[in-house]
């Protein structure tokens, strides 16, 4: 039986809102349970729905998407996933969101099939994190970012070798299929590195991990 995925989309532009409702409730394995118009109101829907995803809007008025964000997922909180939509994939508060905790980042014109294939790879518990466009947005914001570096990069040496360049994997947009083929271990072993990798550094998934990674100078943008 096939688990269906419960979405809260939050914009305050409500031709976005009903346009992304048709589009996900057309899918047989998602359904969109409620609607938000800023972000104040999503924190409220989800307490009151409890959604496995929320595409959350970056730029609203009142409470914005990245306070909602890190509401949502702030330690003992939600277990909601967070994937936020904007129109530019190079905007400076995406960057922001993903180090409040979303999971991912979609652009809002997206395919039908790119939006549905998002949230069923942020409510799998993985990351968005597409080679393409993440990577290169994390890496441009990590160096306006440079000074945040130092307070969290002793953490890096509580990491095994492999651990540590199971990160820079991760770093580099890659999935745990993909890290497997890359070290030749079994992809269990690699998530098995992963949830380690998450317990040490104090981090909630894949994605974090990613910023971490950067933020603490263990990746650089030009080192692929």
């Amino acid at each position: 039986m096939t688990t269906t995925i419960r979405v809260l989309i939050a914009d305050d532009q409500v031709m976005v809102r009903q346009g992304f409702s048709v589009l996900l409730n057309a899918e047989p394995d998602i359904e969109v349970v409620g609607q938000a118009v800023d972000g104040a109101d999503a924190v409220d829907k989800v307490a009151e729905l409890s959604p496995d995803v929320v595409l959350m809007d970056i730029r609203m008025p009142g409470v914005g998407g990245i306070e909602a964000t890190r509401r949502l997922t702030e330690p003992g909180g939600a277990t909601v996933k967070v994937l936020v939509l904007t129109t530019f994939d190079l905007d400076e508060y995406v960057y922001e969101a993903l180090r409040a905790g979303a999971s991912g980042f979609l652009l809002k014109d997206a395919s039908a099939d790119e939006l549905a294939q998002a949230v069923r790879v942020v409510a799998a518990g993985d990351a968005l994190l597409a080679p393409n466009i993440t990577k290169r947005l994390i890496g441009e914001f990590s160096r306006v970012t440079a000074g945040r570096r130092a307070p969290h990069k002793e953490r890096v040496g509580n990491l095994t070798e492999r651990e540590t360049e199971v990160l820079t994997l991760i770093a580099q947009g890659l999935s745990n299929a993909e890290i497997a083929e890359r070290l030749v271990v079994a992809e269990q072993t690699v998530k098995t590195h992963v949830s380690r990798i998450l317990f040490k550094l104090e981090l909630r998934d894949r994605t974090q991990a990613a910023v971490f990674a950067y933020e603490t100078g263990l990746v650089r943008p030009s080192a692929f």
